[in-house]
C-alpha cells in the first residue's frame, strides 16, 4: 500500500514554494507516495484526515494560521504522523505561534549577510542514519540563524560568523542545520537549507531531504506495529 503525503504550500513567495513544493513531490513519489499538493492552510482543518496521512510537509513561510490548525497537526504528528520540511517553509512560519515552534524544533531569527553566503556545511557523527556516507559540504546561500530546542539530535551544523554583524564579537558558534526530534509517537525532521529550489535541487540537499522524509514517514508504521506486540499501558488493571 502506498504512504500517504500532504504537502501545504504558500506564503511568502521569495521561497519559491510551488518550485520546492514541486522537487518534494517528485522525490516522494518517486518513493512510491501518494501525494497532495494544498496551496491553502485550510489543509489543516480536518483533523481525522491529517491521521490517516504518513508525513505532512509544511512549505508555508512566515503567514499567520488558525490555532486549531497547529492543534490538528500537533495531534496527528503525535499520533505517529511525520513530520518533514525545510527552511522557512518549517521554522519561519507563523512567527506569533510558539506551539508550531515547540513542535517543530526551532525558529528563524536571523540570516547574517543575506542571500549569497558561502559556508560550510558539517556532518556530525550521530545514531541516525540520515546522512550517513555524506561529507562536509559548502554551499552559497542565507545562513540560517536559529532558535533552537536543546531537545533535538542535531544531525548537521554550520559555524557562525561567517557574515559580519553585531552577533561577531561573541565566541564561535555550531549552529544546527539538520536535526531530528520527537512529538509524541511522531518523528520531526527539519533542514535550514533551501532558500530557493537551485538549493533543494542541490545533490547533497536533496538526498538529505530524501532521507528525512522517508525516516520521518517510517514512524508511523514502526509506531503502530510496536503497539500491536506491546499494547500501550492505560492504567487499568484486573479486577480484584
Amino acid at each position: 500500500m502506498k504512504k500517504k503525503a500532504l504537502i501545504v504550500q504558500g506564503g511568502w513567495d521569495g521561497h519559491e514554494p510551488e518550485q520546492v513544493s514541486a522537487i518534494y513531490k517528485g522525490m516522494l513519489e518517486e518513493e512510491n507516495f501518494e501525494v497532495e499538493v494544498a496551496d491553502t492552510l485550510d489543509a489543516y482543518a480536518d483533523s481525522e484526515k491529517l491521521k490517516t496521512l504518513d508525513l505532512i510537509v509544511p512549505n508555508w513561510t512566515m503567514g499567520e494560521i488558525d490555532k486549531k490548525y497547529v492543534w490538528n497537526v500537533s495531534e496527528a504528528v503525535a499520533s505517529g504522523v511525520g513530520l518533514a520540511g525545510s527552511h522557512g517553509g518549517m521554522c519561519d512560519s507563523f512567527r506569533n505561534n510558539v506551539d508550531w515552534q515547540f513542535m517543530t524544533g526551532g525558529n528563524w531569527v536571523a540570516h547574517p549577510g543575506n542571500d549569497g553566503v558561502e559556508y560550510k556545511v558539517n556532518i556530525k557523527q550521530s545514531s541516525s542514519p540520515i546522512l550517513e556516507g555524506l561529507n562536509d559540504f559548502t554551499v552559497v546561500s542565507e545562513q540560517y540563524y536559529l532558535h533552537i530546542d536543546p531537545a533535538v539530535e542535531v544531525l548537521a551544523t554550520t559555524r557562525f560568523p561567517v557574515a559580519e554583524g553585531p552577533h561577531s564579537l561573541n565566541k564561535a558558534v555550531d549552529m544546527p542545520v539538520v536535526w531530528t526530534k520527537r512529538w509524541g509517537s511522531g518523528r520531526v525532521f527539519y533542514s535550514s537549507l533551501g532558500h530557493v529550489a537551485n538549493i533543494v535541487a542541490m545533490p547533497e540537499v536533496s538526498l538529505i531531504m530524501k532521507r528525512g522524509f522517508l525516516w520521518a514517514a517510517e514512524g508511523k508504521a514502526l509506531y503502530v506495529e510496536s503497539a500491536q506486540k506491546s499494547p500501550i499501558y492505560t492504567g487499568m488493571g484486573d479486577s480484584q
